[in-house]
């Protein structure tokens, strides 16, 4: 890593706490009545996800568990981790970002605190394929699994 952690393709925290992440992504889901309409707001939420290099796109960096394919990469700063990440998906790419709003910017005990049943109290796991729910469950436990490294 060339410069500070506000270097992009990083995730800067845009709430004060996961918790607070979480409470406002339930909010803003709340908004829609359906879940296409839930669908649309979580891919664009991965259409807003800075770029993500090509050059980390590979196996080193690659989520096992996942249908489709994402990759992770997390950086240390100040005692909080910093994480990025993408997918060749549209959903899963939304998904990424919705992860990334929670656990990016915490400190490893509050990543490790955040447990991930959350996506299923916003109802994202049940809405989602089973394969799908699956890798978003992996994805959160990739990025848990980093924060205990």
């Amino acid at each position: 890593m060339s410069g500070a952690v506000t270097d992009l393709p990083f995730v800067q925290p845009v709430d004060g706490t996961a918790a607070e992440a979480i409470a406002s992504i339930g909010d803003e889901l709340a908004l829609f009545d359906d879940w296409m309409d839930r669908y649309e707001y979580i891919i664009e939420m991965g259409r807003n996800l800075p770029p993500f290099p090509a050059e980390w796109q590979n196996d080193g960096h690659r989520v096992p568990g996942c249908q489709s394919q994402v990759w992770l990469e997390a950086h240390e700063s100040d005692g909080r981790l910093f994480f990025a990440g993408a997918s060749d998906a549209a959903i899963v790419n939304g998904l990424v970002a919705l992860l990334l709003r929670v656990y990016s910017g915490r400190d490893r005990a509050e990543i490790e605190a955040t447990d991930p049943t959350f996506l299923h109290d916003l109802g994202l796991v049940k809405a989602l394929s089973t394969n799908r729910g699956n890798g978003v469950e992996a994805m959160a436990q990739a990025i848990r699994a980093r924060a205990r490294a």
